[in-house]
């Protein structure tokens, strides 16, 4: 079954359906597709290397192909920019914990939406819904920055027992490449 990009999917101006339903019908059917070759691995939630990686949802990371990474090998945490929020320490503190991780990689990424976002994005949805997220945009100018406030988050936290092996980088969307992040 070959892969189908959105580059390669004809743009509908917002429509979700396709050629056969919805594009949630579609990931049904190849979720059934692949349950028919579907064998358990034996795994189970402990991740054979050890690391948590968080990272941005953008689509355009394949962090798996990026890294070097096949099934079972690390816990991942996404989120719109790849921040540590409280949420993360949350995810993280139950990778260490329960489950066994020591490394912790973070990975934002070039031309990243959040840095074309402002907190007024806050204002605008309690405008138009009556009700304030009370979350935080997390917006940024200096990805770099944002890489190390992040870092600085992990190793500061007080709920995770492995702080030592915390690195950061910036993923290049143009090129592939990640580039280290000096934490200083």
């Amino acid at each position: 079954m070959g892969m189908t990009t959105s580059a390669s999917v004809p743009a509908e101006s917002g429509d979700t359906t396709v050629a056969h339903g919805t594009v949630t019908d579609r990931l049904v059917e190849a979720n059934e597709q692949y349950a028919a070759a579907f064998t358990d691995p034996g795994m189970d939630a402990r991740p054979v290397l050890n690391v948590a990686v968080v990272a941005c949802m953008d689509a355009r990371l394949d962090l798996h192909a990026a890294l070097g990474l096949s099934l079972g090998d690390c816990h991942t945490i996404r989120n719109a920019g790849g921040v540590v929020t409280d949420d993360v320490i949350r995810s993280l503190t139950i990778s260490q914990r329960a489950l066994g991780t020591r490394s912790v990689v973070l990975i934002h990424h070039s031309n990243c939406g959040l840095e074309s976002l402002t907190e007024e994005f806050r204002h605008e949805l309690e405008m138009e819904v009556g009700q304030r997220p009370a979350w935080a945009v997390e917006a940024f100018r200096d990805v770099d920055q944002d890489v190390r406030q992040s870092m600085q988050r992990v190793r500061t936290s007080p709920f995770l027992l492995h702080t030592d092996d915390v690195r950061g980088f910036v993923f290049d969307v143009k090129t592939g490449m990640l580039r280290e992040v000096d934490p200083a």
